[in-house]
């Protein structure tokens, strides 16, 4: 949870908003079929539902009060995997900070599976 504080009181902003917006940002992009989560038990990939979509993404709080973002997720395969990274890097840095406020110091995306369309 991020606290921003001005002279007019604070706000404390949850985990939850920003798994949600990198999340919808990332699968609105062209090329990603979804958000993924690794199994522990088994070790397969998992393509989530658009309700859990916020379980593929870990956001890391710097000390500067910005956040880096971790994205797990799932492409199509046969995209240009570089053209739809930088897409991705900058709809969720877009995103995040025009809804928060807050600096996405890194988006860090890691491509767990690709899947035929």
């Amino acid at each position: 949870m991020i606290e921003l504080t001005n002279e007019l009181g604070s706000i404390e902003i949850a985990n939850e908003v920003f798994t949600t917006l990198a999340g919808a940002a990332a699968t609105n992009c062209f090329g990603v079929k979804g958000m993924a989560m690794r199994s522990y038990s088994d070790g397969i990939v998992h393509l989530l539902k658009r309700e859990a979509m916020g379980k593929g993404v870990l956001v890391i709080h710097d000390p500067d009060g910005s956040i880096s973002i971790e994205l797990h997720i799932i492409v199509e395969l046969g995209v240009n995997l570089s053209a739809v990274t930088k897409s991705i890097i900058n709809e969720v840095r877009y995103k995040v900070e025009g809804a928060t406020g807050i600096t996405v110091k890194s988006v860090d995306i890691y491509i767990d599976s690709m899947i035929l369309d």
